[in-house]
């Protein structure tokens, strides 16, 4: 059980050492900003910023300072903005202004931020699960989470991760009057690859393989792996169609469904909002085989099928074949999951009904990529729904039984 001492009860719980140590920062990756800091840690909520107190009187500690956003997605401009900067600053311990330890913690901490696009599925974990996860590890549960811009439904929605990863209570930093202070402390989190954990940067080899085993104990997913198929078994794979209710929509899923149904499959349409109940949705995923739908945070769900079932994911119009492939292709590998995609036709997207086949939308999309994701949102994402060509799909279909049949 973690210490927690009020100054009162005693000025410290562990003497710093007399050198003076900077914090070390990685600025270079692609999606995240962090600090390692090892020391005399204060933290001053009410300024957002984070003291390393330095034993010793010295030049070499004054007008050092680092700053951090701790949310895992630093080049979208529309994510960080809701996420507070942090300033890490290294000062002599006979400065002025210096804040006092009120609270002394023996254990280190991990601050990250619950602003960002949190609430979107993918997100959720791309840019926070999977970081806090693999960012955590290394303390076997001895950690402190401080979650800054706190969402408290959010804390609340993955409790049953949060008190898997850390033994001690969540704390929202950004309303705290006392001084929490630590010895060790990371300032954002560790993420590289796109929903991805990538093992070399990480001891024993940490791997996605490693967080889907963790889902599973967590939230009780019986199935390690998915059906095989045997000729005269009389088995029935389970295929899971995500359906989407505002934007890219399958327009005939009812069609797609009996289809799947003929070839031999079970099928269950399904859609989770905020309001889901996790567990039960992660459960239900997990019976299931096949999981299918249109480029969009529902294919998150993928983390928890079994190891060898099949992420059938279908592209609508607008050139962004590359960002579905990062976004879940490639991911689907680390996850031990087989990967089918399915790209749609022009004559399969709705916006055949708004706009002329000579039209740019259809001709040029990249003419809209260099207009920004806004452009791209806009039309592509936000104005199109799907209407699936049944007999062109149904050999995806076909080839998602033959991918069942061997192991």
């Amino acid at each position: 059980m973690q210490i927690a001492l009020h100054a009162s009860q005693a000025k410290k719980v562990e003497t710093p050492s007399e050198e003076l140590v900077e914090p070390a920062c990685n600025f270079l990756g692609p999606l995240s900003d962090y600090c390692e800091i090892k020391g005399d840690i204060r933290i001053e909520a009410n300024s957002s910023t984070i003291f390393i107190v330095s034993p010793q009187t010295t030049i070499a500690a004054k007008n050092k300072s680092w700053s951090t956003r701790p949310y895992a997605r630093k080049g979208n401009g529309g994510a960080m903005i809701s996420v507070k900067k942090w300033t890490i600053k290294l000062v002599s311990h006979n400065e002025d202004n210096i804040p006092r330890c009120s609270i002394n913690h023996s254990i280190p901490s991990i601050l990250f931020s619950t602003g960002g696009f949190s609430g979107n599925p993918f997100h959720d974990f791309s840019d926070l699960l999977v970081p806090i996860y693999s960012t955590s590890q290394e303390f076997g549960g001895e950690v402190q989470f401080l979650a800054t811009d706190h969402q408290h439904w959010w804390i609340s929605k993955y409790q049953m991760l949060f008190s898997r990863l850390s033994r001690h209570e969540i704390i929202a930093i950004d309303k705290e009057k006392e001084i929490h202070c630590y010895s060790r402390m990371v300032a954002g989190l560790k993420s590289y690859k796109e929903f991805i954990i990538d093992s070399s940067k990480f001891p024993n080899g940490l791997s996605m393989n490693h967080f889907r085993q963790f889902l599973r104990s967590t939230y009780s997913l019986e199935r390690t792996r998915a059906i095989k198929l045997r000729k005269g078994g009389g088995q029935k794979p389970r295929l899971m169609l995500i359906s989407r209710g505002r934007t890219r929509k399958l327009t005939n899923e009812g069609e797609i469904t009996r289809m799947a149904r003929k070839l031999g499959y079970e099928v269950i349409v399904a859609e989770a909002g905020i309001s889901t109940n996790l567990t039960s949705f992660a459960q239900l995923v997990n019976s299931c085989d096949v999981l299918m739908g249109v480029h969009g945070a529902g294919l998150t769900n993928m983390v928890f099928l079994p190891d060898n079932a099949i992420l059938v994911q279908i592209i609508p119009l607008g050139g962004i074949d590359g960002l579905a492939r990062v976004d879940f292709g490639i991911p689907s590998k680390d996850m031990n999951i087989r990967y089918l995609e399915y790209k749609i036709e022009a004559t399969e997207s709705s916006l055949i009904e708004q706009y002329p086949l000579d039209h740019a939308v259809f001709r040029d999309p990249s003419s809209f990529h260099k207009q920004g994701w806004g452009a791209i949102r806009s039309v592509y994402l936000d104005k199109q729904n799907v209407k699936i060509d049944l007999h062109m799909f149904k050999s995806t279909l076909v080839k998602a039984l033959k991918l069942l049949r061997r192991h």
